[in-house]
């Protein structure tokens, strides 16, 4: 087997390509235009102030902020408007940092969405918050400098995962040249360290099953399985894909098997500590429209208890139903997915992905081997898909809400290891490349356009469309 081979040229490109795409993304994208990120913006600011916990103030979840850095949200820039085209400029940048004076004392911060979540994942976010505040930015400045920051951190994480990973590195890294990486990554999001964690436990799991351990790599081990538990628990089973198969008597495997095990201690620790209290909130159904409550957790486990084939037939269709979303999802989807990339980015994206798996994993398996991985990689599909329906979907719906594209991200680079060849396509890292480089340029280009040129109407589905060619050839706001 050949293992850790040196970094490729073209390698070296396309990480080089990867962050300036996400840096442009960090700048570019105007302040609370990634999912939620409004309310990661609020999360993060509490942990500054060194809030762990939150209150409840009657149905509200949250805590006191300073005003002057929620009204960039509530006033400068909401992401609760009517569903009319919306163009940025630079006036309103200009307007927001220049706003503080008028904006003095607290107010209590609602963010039900992410109030349960570690604080472990703000950390990178909450540094930058208040870094800038101490060298005296607007409340503007300050969020732009905790996104570079989020975003420096998912980076380091990234290039850590890939100098780790034993093999198959072009599948870690064609997965991060998704757009939908570099655009969460270059945001508030804890996805950036969420996707980072979840390649760097991925990589330590396969460099120790199939390497061999050191002290260094079984203390990152073991010190990354709690760190990836804490982010989401649904994501600690990508650490078995370090198991070998068939199994064999290896103390290696009980190292993998210990880091997983703190990682479960780790979360059932935390939501203790946090009182294991569920924030409820509203959703608007994906089949009827109507604005509901989400389910409480046991009161859903139940319901699946009750009749599991019953799930098991809600799981099956709510992905067949879904598995187009996820796709587009996956891919690139701008805004609060409401920005489509032009329809042939598409196609390009799967292409690039087939280049990835096409270049080779650098090494050998057994078929077993692969179909565990590919085990493992369903096993945490349905984990998230399961954690969804128990979390934010209504009582006994029929269906599962709230899941995106996104989610899948850690789990891709394992799928397409368990896909690739051991040696590489001839012309497929040329491929690669003349893939990943249009696929940026496009993307980079139709957010541009879509927040600052042309402007975008905030809804989800499939916009309509006059013409076939702009579908093709431009982004959705412009069908």
């Amino acid at each position: 087997m050949l293992f850790s081979a040196p970094w490729s040229r073209s390698e070296k490109l396309l990480l080089a390509l990867l962050c300036l795409l996400t840096l442009f993304f960090c700048l570019v994208t105007p302040p609370f235009q990634a999912p939620d990120e409004n309310q990661h913006y609020m999360k993060a600011l509490a942990v500054r102030q060194g809030d762990v916990l939150t209150q409840q103030r009657g149905p509200a979840i949250g805590t006191t902020l300073p005003r002057a850095a929620l009204d960039i949200h509530r006033i400068d820039f909401p992401t609760d408007v009517p569903a009319t085209v919306r163009v940025f400029d630079a006036d309103q940048l200009r307007r927001s940092a220049a706003a503080d004076a008028g904006r003095t004392g607290t107010d209590f911060a609602d963010f039900p969405n992410v109030a349960s979540y570690a604080p472990t994942l703000y950390v990178p976010g909450a540094v930058g918050l208040a870094a800038a505040k101490g060298l005296g930015l607007s409340s503007l400045g300050t969020f732009y400098v905790g996104r570079l920051v989020n975003a420096l951190t998912g980076l380091a994480l990234l290039i850590a995962a890939l100098q780790l990973l034993p093999f198959g590195r072009n599948a870690l890294l064609v997965t991060a040249l998704l757009p939908t990486f570099a655009y969460q990554t270059g945001s508030l999001s804890p996805d950036a360290v969420i996707n980072g964690l979840g390649f760097v436990g991925l990589a330590l799991a396969l460099r120790i099953g199939f390497m061999g351990s050191a002290p260094a790599r079984s203390v990152g081990l073991l010190l990354t399985g709690p760190l990836l538990a804490l982010c989401k628990g649904v994501y600690l089973p990508l650490m078995a894909a370090g198991l070998r198969w068939p199994t064999r008597r290896d103390p290696r495997q009980w190292l993998i098997l210990g880091a997983m095990a703190l990682g479960s201690i780790a979360f059932l620790g935390w939501m203790h500590y946090s009182g294991g209290s569920q924030a409820l909130y509203h959703i608007q159904s994906r089949k009827t429209g109507e604005t509901m409550m989400t389910a409480p957790l046991r009161d859903q486990l139940a319901m699946i208890l009750a009749s599991p084939v019953n799930y098991v037939h809600i799981l099956v269709t709510s992905v067949i139903e879904r598995a187009p979303v996820y796709a587009l999802q996956i891919v690139g989807r701008f805004g609060w997915n409401a920005i489509l990339l032009p329809l042939l980015a598409y196609p390009l994206a799967a292409l690039m992905l087939a280049a990835g798996v096409s270049t080779g994993s650098g090494a050998r398996f057994g078929l077993g081997q692969r179909i565990w991985w590919l085990a493992v990689a369903l096993g945490v599909a349905l984990l998230i898909e399961t954690a969804m329906y128990l979390t934010g979907t209504p009582l006994g719906a029929d269906y599962i809400q709230g899941t995106q594209g996104r989610y899948f991200l850690p789990v891709l680079p394992l799928v397409l290891i368990a896909l690739s060849p051991a040696r590489a396509v001839i012309g497929a890292h040329r491929l690669l490349i003349w893939t990943a480089i249009p696929l940026s340029l496009i993307a980079a280009s139709s957010a541009f356009d879509s927040f600052w040129v042309h402007g975008f109407i905030t809804s989800d589905g499939m916009p309509p469309h006059g013409s076939i060619a702009r579908a093709l050839l431009l982004p959705s706001p412009r069908w």
